[in-house]
């Protein structure tokens, strides 16, 4: 019962993912091919809705539900950020998914998408494996 709320967001950020079109393979390649604006709206929408919750967060000095400061560290630009990016990129561009959307692809019945699911996994575990031997 104690994570059923976390569930609950998950299945409705699922279905706002899905009914948006974000997770179709089809608007994903309009996108890199420069032939649409759907998905770059919803980009934008998103970084804008996060900076605005980011500038409300320091303003405001808002707390977490549990009393606790909300504590925002400095990123630091490494040349890793660009091959990340890089690498992200061209998996995302292949497949026609990032990693969120995955599990609403998975749900809604692409089955065969469940390779991709695999392969991010098999992919954070070799990050993990190899993290400390790679320039950041």
């Amino acid at each position: 019962m104690k994570n059923l709320k976390y569930l609950l967001m998950g299945a409705l950020f699922g279905i706002i993912l899905v009914k948006s079109e974000v997770i179709s393979w089809f608007r994903i390649q309009e996108m890199f091919r420069l032939e649409s604006f759907h998905m770059y709206g919803v980009i934008g929408s998103a970084v804008l809705t996060g900076a605005l919750g980011v500038l409300l967060i320091r303003k405001l000095h808002l707390r977490t539900l549990g009393g606790d400061p909300i504590v925002i560290p400095k990123k630091v630009f490494t040349k890793g950020n660009i091959f990340g990016g890089l690498i992200f990129g061209l998996g995302w561009a292949i497949t026609g998914a990032c990693p969120g959307p995955l599990f609403a692809q998975v749900g809604s019945g692409f089955t065969v998408v469940i390779i991709t699911l695999f392969s991010a996994i098999a992919g954070t575990w070799a990050y993990g494996w190899l993290k400390d031997k790679l320039p950041h």
